[in-house]
């Protein structure tokens, strides 16, 4: 059964309201044996092999809920799909231990060989809670009733993909997207130019199949994915019109990696695209066509729009096809257990970078003499550019010629917790693999404005 989309959270005493997963869809069928199959019906036991234990927690059930893999405390939707692309046995196993997976199951189909599909999901939820245990690797989903708007703004705050909506008296439809269930999720927009058409099949054939979209980077056009999804029967007609004069042989964007035939075109039309959010290789994930933007040039298009404000001097330092940095993306943080990292920096000078998560990013001081572990000591620490969150991963070397050459390693890494966040003074405790115990950062004003002093407190 599938969901349709809502636009706006809401409330009512006739839904329930559980957390939207963001990972691979799966069916469990529980018997003598066992098999878990995606929506395309692939088998997933060889991959997922310790969602195994499903056999030790029920028998005789048929189960529908989501693979995921969680990555500091949140879904991490290309973690679950490496693994499910994984062929190697050797790789299976590593990846098993170093990202297990969990099975979060949401609904109960049969059960001893009796279709369950036609009761309320009330109903199968009950039965579910009763012939279910949990595990290591499964666990049921929790949901709410009612109320739904304070539900999806935890949801978010949490750094999750957003909620799930359910009519309570709603059936199981397989197969059928229904407005009974309904995916609540938070998208983003962004305008992009296009480069080109894929060309269409079926009921497309006679207009095209998806869009090839770009942004402008230091004035280079960069891929950012293709939209098949969003259009009228008008906009279809509307765009493979305007198309046909912009028709070119020439390659107009470098680097797509899409199967399909591709139509090229000069790249004068802007469209606004809608995203949920954007993947680690800087590609829009889940666009869908929103309109045309006849008012806005290709030159204004510019990756920057996929970039926090904050972090645009991050990106303004740095050449991203150079540097094996992370590329500094939209997301939505968690805003519990809040995680800090020091990398140690061997630039021109040594140095160890101290960066604390904040507000979606990761603020950041440089601190010469690195990071003080007795009790009274001090140190200086010269803040820096906000880093996105991925940087707190990021191990490697920074070619020359690049701002901060030199070799990055994580130093150590963990959580911390706010006591005092002022604008010249924090307080903050840390659990790490090195460090633990409280520390004080003070603005040092008669050195300048970047300057702070770290302190290591007495706890």
């Amino acid at each position: 059964m599938l969901a349709e989309s809502a636009e706006a959270p809401f409330s009512s005493k006739d839904w329930i309201f559980e957390v939207k997963w963001d990972g691979i869809r799966a069916i469990s069928y529980v018997n003598a044996e066992l098999s878990i199959r995606s929506r395309n019906d692939k088998e997933l036991c060889q991959n997922f092999p310790e969602l195994s234990e499903l056999k030790k927690l029920t028998h005789d059930a048929v189960l529908d809920g989501e693979i995921i893999v969680m990555k500091e405390g949140k879904p991490d939707f290309e973690a679950v799909l490496e693994r499910g692309k994984a062929s190697s046995q050797v790789n299976i196993e590593y990846e098993a231990q170093t990202s297990p997976a969990t099975y979060i199951v949401f609904d109960m189909l049969e059960k001893n060989s009796k279709p369950l599909i036609n009761l309320p999901i009330t109903e199968r939820k009950e039965l579910l809670k009763q012939n279910v245990n949990e595990g290591k690797h499964v666990i049921l989903s929790a949901y709410v009733e009612e109320d739904g708007k304070n539900y999806y703004r935890v949801a978010l705050e949490k750094g999750l993909e957003g909620v799930m909506a359910k009519r309570k008296e709603s059936v199981y439809a397989p197969g059928i997207r229904s407005n009974s269930w309904l995916k609540i999720k938070q998208l983003r927009t962004c305008d992009c130019v296009i480069f080109g058409y894929t060309v269409g099949e079926g009921s497309r054939r006679y207009t095209f199949g998806a869009l090839i979209l770009g942004l402008y980077q230091k004035g280079k056009p960069v891929f950012v994915g293709k939209v098949g999804t969003g259009f009228s029967q008008s906009d279809l007609g509307l765009l493979i019109d305007a198309f046909r004069k912009l028709e070119t042989l020439q390659v107009t964007l470098e680097s797509v990696d899409v199967p399909e035939t591709i139509v090229w075109v000069k790249p004068e039309l802007v469209c606004e695209v809608a995203y949920q959010s954007v993947t680690r290789d800087g590609k829009l994930r889940m666009p869908r066509f929103h309109s045309l933007k006849p008012d806005k040039g290709p030159e204004e298009c510019t990756f920057d729009q996929l970039i926090q404000r904050s972090l645009q001097p991050y990106a303004s330092r740095r050449d991203f096809t150079i540097t094996t940095e992370p590329k500094p993306l939209t997301k939505v943080a968690a805003k519990e257990k809040s995680v800090f990292v020091v990398q140690e920096h061997h630039a021109r000078k040594l140095h160890y970078d101290l960066r604390l998560e904040r507000e979606g990013v990761l603020k950041s001081w440089a601190v010469p003499k690195g990071i003080p572990e007795e009790t009274g000591e001090k140190r200086l620490a010269v803040e820096t550019e906000d880093h996105p969150l991925e940087y707190g991963r990021f191990e490697g070397t920074i070619p020359e010629g690049q701002y901060g050459a030199g070799t990055v390693s994580i130093w150590d890494k963990g959580t911390y917790q706010v006591k005092i966040w002022q604008e010249d003074k924090i307080e903050f405790s840390v659990k790490g693999q090195r460090l633990t115990g409280t520390y004080f950062l003070t603005r040092f004003k008669k050195a300048g404005e970047k300057q702070w002093i770290l302190l290591k407190m007495r706890d």
